[in-house]
Order: structure tokens, then C-alpha cells, then sequence
């Protein structure tokens, strides 16, 4: 990972801005030399259906939140140093959408004090309490021939994921960062991928998704807003409150940034958290996870960038809520919990950067899967181009470079709540040994300046999920048995 960064650092920036709506051109943000312009602006509007107004809906210009009245009518103050105003999609409607983009907010108008932006829903047919979504971590495309991958390997595969389903099904997809590798042409096939999946998607900026010219964070997102709107928002799908956080903060010097929440972000989400029920259950989207288990493994300070530093303030809005946080970034699958927090930290779509089939832990590159009935979410990992039940990799004696007189299992969607057992010659031997540990296929792919070919800087990286046991020396058959904490079991035969 971190010849990785240092090799990034180096990357430059290329490429024209493709084509975007005429409207969000006319809006986008731009820098003003002198003083900070506050003229106020009050933005009005309606937030109906079928002509008939929702009540209780927040609406935000990213500053404060208003709620709309009986009528579903709002009113906010606001001044122009505001992009958007835009809204949380309430539960029972449908996620407005732009070619499924989501399209839940209205740039605002340059030199107009009073500002009128009306939203209309589609209320759904279907209860909402029950619907699925999808976390597409790092698509991180840098070529026409990585957006060609994407097209024809990660799209079908979700395509048939979801028609797996009974018809009807509600899904949703969060495009968790790292949309683009620093191209911001190729933000049009990530676009044009996106509506070949055939589900909304709501989208996370990463720190390849900035402006690496801007002068500060404040002006870092230029690119991103034009494409895809706010950086932070919520919206809501039957009883799960979701928001989408802004956690890459750009330090001024190209290719620099740390994983930091600013004071305007947290003092929106304090008021946004403010309209939840205490007890509800939250799914917060950011590219950066706010902690990881690397720095433990690695035995190395953490790293400013691969974490978010003031997470602890973040933890403190979220106690009275069950949470789970979603992230990317990393190129690693990694589960923690503590207390009323879970964190997925999501192997990617590209895996080892659209260079080979897994990541440098030895997740097979792919994207989560959520499913949620009322208040409850279950998950697995969906690995490209493989059965939903394939959830472990089995490597036979000799395999693992440092255990060479054990057999090994890669279980990449662990958590503290599976349990990964062995059996030889059809006996129940027990629990396989966890350990921090290479994937050997990983190791095997991706180790020495030569490999892999397209990317030569990829590494292997250690990981927790990796399980070890020593057979008999007269074993004939060794079966592995991982069971997730739904229940669910997988087994894999070693060879």
C-alpha cells in the first residue's frame, strides 16, 4: 500500500472534462477573487407527488436543514457560498434519477435573491422496508480499457445479481469513491456503466474524484459537484436512515490529502441526525474508512491518509444509533465492529486496479451486498464472474510460502462472528487457526518488480482472514467449512 501511494504521487493528471448538462455547467462553483460573498438568498419551493405536497421532508443547501410543512412547502435562508439545494428522499418514494444518477438536488442560481426549486416523487408501489443495495468500491478507472472491463465484466454481473431476485425487488447502488483514476473524461463511461446496471445509484467522492489543482479542499470537489451534485446528503428507504459523507480532505499540494471530517460536515450531520429516531439504524457511505485493522497488521503508525482522523467525533453523533459504515479505498476487505458500529471496508470493483482478479489481500474483485428487512441488514460479498456462495479460497500444503506444512483458507468477508472449521477424511478436526498472513495467490500474482505486468507497484498485503491447519501426513481428503453469523455456510474442498 504504501509503494502504492508513493507511485501515485507521481501520477499525473490528464485529460479534458467530458461533456455535462448545460445546468449543472451554468452552476458550477467557481473561485471569487476579493471577499467571500454572503449575499443572502431564500430558497422556496414544494416538494410534492402527483401534485400533492409530502410533509416532513428535509431540505438543505449543505449549511442548515428546513423541514417542508403539511403542504410541502419549504423555506430556507441562505447566502451564495451555497452550490445546492437538495433533499432527503423520504421513505416510500422512489430515488429520483438522471439516467440512474441520483437527482435529488437543484444547483443554485448565480445573482438571484429569491431562488424557487421544486422536487417531485414517485411514491412506490412496493413497501420499502424490504430492498436491497450495493456498495461499489473504487471502479477507479484510468483507460477506455478499464471502462471497457467495467462495461463488460462488473455490469453483467450485477445485471444478473439483481434479476436473481424475485421481480420487483428494490436495489439501490453507492458508488463508494474512486469513481475515476484522475481522468474526469472517463466520469462519462462511469456514467454510461451506471445506467447499464439499470438501478439508481447514489455516488461517494474519493480522493481520485478531486481537482488536485484547487488551492484548498474548499474548491477540491469542482469537478465532482458538475457530475454528481452535493458531497454530503442523506436520503431515506424504508426504516434504514442513509448519508453520504465527504471524508477526503485535501491538503493543498497534489496528491496529498488525509481522511478528515470538516467542522460545516459535521455540524450538518448533527442537525440532519437531529430528525432520526434514537435506535434507528444508519448506513453511512465514505470513501476513506473512519479505521481499518492495517496499521496493527503492518506493525506502523497509521496512516494519516488511510483513516479518518477525527473519527472519534464522528463515533460520538453516532451512539445513539446503530450504524453501519461503508468505505472503500483501501483495495482490501476488512469487517470490524465495536459496540453499535459495524464498518464494511470493500474490496474493490477493479480489483488489483483492473490488473488482476483480486485484491492485494486476495479478494476477489467485486462489490457488497446488503440486504435489509425492516430494521435488520444482512450482507455477503459478491465476487465478479462467481456463484454468490463462493466465500473462501482453499490453498493445499504447501501453498502458503511461510506455513509450507499447512493447508490455508482465505475467507474475505470474515468477521469476529463466522466460524471457519476443517474436517480430514470426513472428521470434524475443528477450528482452523487465524492468523495475519499473505494470500498465496496474492503473493503468487503480485509479488517482484516484474508483476503484475500492467501495474507492476501492485503488492500483496497482510490480512485477518486468513485460517491455517496442519493435516495428517496420510490425509486423503480435507474439506473447509466457513459459517457466517446468519447461519449461512460455504464449504470448499482443498485439493
Amino acid at each position: 500500500m504504501l509503494n502504492r501511494r508513493n507511485f501515485l504521487k507521481n501520477l499525473s493528471l490528464a485529460g479534458p472534462l467530458a461533456a455535462m448538462p448545460s445546468a449543472l455547467l451554468q452552476a458550477q462553483p467557481e473561485i471569487r477573487s476579493g471577499n467571500i460573498d454572503l449575499t443572502v438568498i431564500t430558497l422556496k419551493g414544494k416538494v410534492q407527488s402527483q401534485g400533492k405536497g409530502i410533509a416532513g421532508v428535509a431540505v438543505t443547501d449543505g449549511i442548515n436543514i428546513t423541514q417542508t410543512d403539511r403542504n410541502g412547502q419549504y423555506t430556507l435562508q441562505s447566502n451564495a457560498t451555497a452550490s445546492f439545494v437538495y433533499i432527503s428522499v423520504p421513505a416510500g418514494y422512489a430515488i429520483p434519477a438522471e439516467k440512474h444518477i441520483a437527482a435529488f438536488y437543484r444547483p443554485l442560481l448565480k445573482n438571484s435573491a429569491v431562488q424557487r426549486h421544486d422536487f417531485s416523487l414517485e411514491k412506490l408501489v412496493t413497501d420499502d422496508r424490504q430492498h436491497n443495495f450495493v456498495v461499489w468500491a473504487d471502479t477507479q478507472i484510468i483507460s477506455k480499457q478499464d471502462a471497457e472491463q467495467l462495461k463488460t465484466q462488473s455490469v453483467p454481473d450485477l445485471q444478473a445479481l439483481v434479476k436473481s431476485y424475485p421481480a420487483g425487488t428494490l436495489f439501490h447502488g453507492i458508488g463508494c469513491g474512486d469513481l475515476v483514476w484522475d481522468h474526469f473524461e472517463l466520469f462519462e463511461d462511469y456514467k454510461q456503466a451506471i445506467d447499464m446496471c439499470g438501478i439508481p445509484f447514489y455516488n461517494v467522492i474519493g480522493n481520485h474524484d478531486m481537482d488536485v489543482d484547487a488551492r484548498t479542499d474548499d474548491y477540491s470537489a469542482q469537478t465532482y459537484k458538475q457530475q454528481f451534485g452535493p458531497t454530503y446528503y442523506s436520503y431515506n428507504r424504508g426504516e434504514i436512515h442513509y448519508i453520504v459523507l465527504d471524508d477526503v480532505f485535501f491538503i493543498g499540494t497534489a496528491k496529498k490529502y488525509i481522511g478528515y471530517l470538516t467542522e460545516n460536515q459535521l455540524q450538518w450531520l448533527e442537525q440532519d441526525l437531529a430528525l432520526v429516531k434514537s435506535g434507528s439504524t444508519l448506513v453511512i457511505s465514505l470513501h476513506i474508512p473512519t479505521n481499518t485493522g492495517a496499521a496493527r497488521r503492518e506493525r506502523k503508525a497509521e496512516e494519516l491518509s488511510g483513516v479518518v482522523s477525527n473519527r472519534k467525533q464522528l463515533y460520538k453523533l453516532l451512539a445513539p444509533f446503530k450504524t453501519h459504515i461503508m468505505s472503500g479505498h483501501t483495495h482490501f476487505n476488512d469487517n470490524w465492529e465495536e459496540g453499535n458500529i459495524m464498518e464494511h471496508n470493500h474490496g474493490t470493483v477493479c480489483g488489483a486496479w483492473w490488473t488482476g482478479p483480486v485484491c492485494g489481500d486476495g479478494t476477489p474483485g467485486g462489490y457488497g451486498v446488503y440486504e435489509v428487512n425492516g430494521s435488520d441488514i444482512k450482507w455477503y460479498y459478491k465476487s465478479t464472474g462467481l456463484a454468490k456462495d463462493v466465500q473462501i479460497r482453499t490453498y493445499a500444503k504447501g501453498k502458503a510460502k511461510d506455513a509450507p506444512e499447512e493447508i490455508a483458507a482465505n475467507v474475505w468477508n470474515w468477521d469476529s462472528k463466522w466460524k471457519v472449521e476443517w474436517y480430514e477424511d470426513g472428521i470434524l478436526k475443528g477450528a482452523m487457526e487465524q492468523r495475519v498472513a499473505y494470500d498465496p495467490l496474492a503473493q503468487e500474482l503480485y509479488t517482484g518488480p516484474q508483476l503484475p505486468k500492467k501495474h507492476t507497484w501492485v503488492e500483496p498485503y497482510l490480512t485477518d482472514h486468513m485460517f491455517f491447519a496442519k493435516p495428517s501426513a496420510d490425509a486423503r481428503n480435507i474439506t473447509i467449512k466457513a459459517t457466517d453469523r446468519f447461519g449461512n455456510e460455504y464449504e470448499s474442498r482443498v485439493i
